[in-house]
């Protein structure tokens, strides 16, 4: 399963108004870090299907969300609980790291 593609325009519906946990990642086409980080959180989302979803926003394509969120660098994670911000990440993190600031969250 791949990230769920997230643009400035399905924010709303796809995170905010989602009824689960939602990752959004916080990259771009030219960032070494994020690529690193896409095959784990691929994998998480396939582990993690029905508990969480996971997505990717493109900075470069769509600067409104970055900006709201007041994203500095990327890769960023922002765990979005209820359409709330919950956890915040920055940089490439390792799987176990990453599930730790994630579990709490799960139902």
């Amino acid at each position: 399963m791949s990230l769920m593609p997230i643009t400035d325009q399905t924010f709303q519906t796809e995170v905010a108004g989602a009824s689960v946990p939602v990752l959004l990642d916080f990259s771009a086409e030219w960032c070494g870090p994020c690529r690193q980080l896409e095959p784990i959180l691929e994998k998480l989302s396939t582990e993690l299907q029905g508990k969480l979803i996971i997505g990717r926003i493109d900075v470069d394509a769509n600067p409104d969300v970055p900006g709201r969120m007041q994203v500095m660098g990327i890769p960023t994670l922002i765990l979005f609980v209820n359409g709330q911000p919950v956890e915040r990440m920055s940089g490439f993190m390792p799987r176990e790291r990453l599930m730790q600031k994630i579990s709490p969250h799960l139902g």
